[in-house]
């Protein structure tokens, strides 16, 4: 049986965007900030050789230079002041959270609620200026060693450093700021809107290449039958939900007597979201930001063995792939997205149970082994959806955009949006009802008054 709310959302009017004030304020904050981001995409690092660095990227754009512009929206193409995109800050994250399960004093501030919160993140944000510090170095000095510098020096690498830096921190901010005023998770919708930059370009480059006969028809048709394949997909499992029963007693408040009802606790198959295959790509793409722009003389015998045996379609870089989405899959789930051991205390205190399973202790590790067993087909999920579509395009050269990361994370960061702009239609929805109802309830009480005297 559909609930009152189910029903009130599948019957939210689009047309109702204009009434919603508030919603309509985020949305057009939201873009406003992207658009901010865009532009910034657009301005230079000083001190770079454009043409050096347009024909350089022309030769690496086809290689692993590709992949890691495909993750800062074009910006490391064009040497822009967010070239670093928002990968440290997403690498800073991934240590913290790892640090935050192995360390005491660290898990403790995790229990501490908001103030604890607050100074995790603050954490995370000295070590995204560390990280974002040493690829900035490495990065400039890359770009001398590559000849892609007007005036190498000291200057230059000091000047590359701090604007690199402070881009990537204004990101950080940027994407803290949409999750905060906007619509959506903020840092998702950064790098959604950069693969979307980009995809029109990508399209006319892979269409160039069936023109001129470097991509036979059948593959083209094969390509895009697999980018619609996988976008049903991915809509196909990320709406897939495994229900627990919960069953509430009967209670007594006062002089009445509630009778107990049911529900059900709703569980994704991928609860995680996107998350996994972001962190997997961006441990993937430590190495490679450093020595995207050296030659092959500058690089030691072990950069060179991690560029040859890492890159795009090697064995081990798909072992790794998978290896780190199924590891990130479970992490995130457990320490983030999904707690049974806070579901299980929150179903207690609502005097809520499992049938047939003891509230508390118990619970959890039911919730623990379900979610567990659900992990395996979600992890599997992810891990077909990015790998397949890398070995394909290893195969045919097929464009970063086209990829099953990307596809991922272009669907999954629509599908949320969209559900976040819908619960605020019926939050607006639900407002509308509540001052109908108080100004009925006036009305009433104005006409049982009776005739004044005279």
């Amino acid at each position: 049986m559909v609930s009152a709310a189910e029903q009130m959302a599948a019957n939210t009017s689009w047309a109702a965007l204009g009434k919603a004030t508030d919603l309509r304020n985020r949305i057009l904050f939201t873009i406003g900030l992207l658009i901010v981001y865009r532009l910034g995409t657009f301005i230079p690092v000083p001190g770079i050789d454009a043409n050096a660095l347009r024909e350089f990227m022309e030769s690496a754009g086809a290689g692993i230079g590709g992949m890691v512009s495909m993750f800062t929206g074009g910006a490391l193409g064009r040497m822009g002041i967010f070239a670093l995109g928002i990968m440290p800050y997403i690498s800073a994250s991934i240590i913290v959270q790892l640090l935050t399960s192995m360390v005491p004093a660290l898990e403790q501030l995790k229990k501490e609620g908001e103030q604890g919160r607050k100074k995790i993140n603050q954490y995370t944000r000295y070590g995204t200026v560390v990280l974002a510090t040493a690829q900035a170095y490495g990065l400039a000095v890359s770009l001398e060693s590559g000849e892609l510098a007007t005036d190498p020096g000291l200057y230059f690498r000091l000047a590359c450093m701090v604007t690199l830096v402070g881009g990537t921190m204004f990101l950080m901010w940027l994407g803290e700021q949409i999750t905060n005023r906007g619509i959506g998770n903020g840092i998702s919708l950064i790098i959604f809107v950069g693969i979307i930059a980009e995809v029109p370009a990508a399209l006319a480059q892979f269409f160039a290449s069936g023109r001129s006969g470097a991509l036979s028809p059948a593959v083209i048709l094969m390509v895009i039958a697999m980018v619609v394949g996988i976008i049903m997909f991915v809509v196909f499992m990320e709406r897939a939900l495994r229900k627990i029963h919960i069953q509430y007693p009967r209670r007594q408040v006062g002089m009445k007597v509630y009778d107990g009802g049911s529900s059900h606790l709703p569980v994704k198959v991928n609860p995680a979201g996107v998350i996994p295959a972001i962190f997997a790509s961006s441990l993937l793409l430590l190495p490679t930001t450093i020595s995207t722009f050296s030659t092959g003389a500058t690089n030691g015998p072990v950069m060179s063995w991690l560029l040859a045996n890492f890159g795009p379609g090697q064995p081990l870089y798909l072992l790794f792939f998978v290896a780190m989405i199924v590891f990130f899959a479970y992490f995130y789930t457990f320490n983030v997205a999904f707690k049974p051991d806070d579901v299980a205390n929150n179903l207690k205190n609502q005097n809520g149970f499992v049938p047939g399973i003891r509230p508390g202790k118990n619970t959890a590790a039911y919730l623990e082994y379900v979610v567990n067993r659900i992990l395996v087909l979600g992890s599997a999920y992810l891990a077909a959806v990015c790998l397949l579509p890398e070995i394909l395009r290893g195969q045919f050269a097929i464009p970063f955009y086209f990829g099953g990361t990307s596809v991922l994370i272009v669907v999954s960061v629509t599908m949320d949006t969209i559900q976040q702009v819908q619960s605020h239609l019926l939050a607006h929805q639900y407002e509308g009802l509540i001052e109908k109802s108080q100004l009925s309830g006036r009305n009433k009480k104005r006409k049982k008054r009776g005739p004044s005297r005279r």
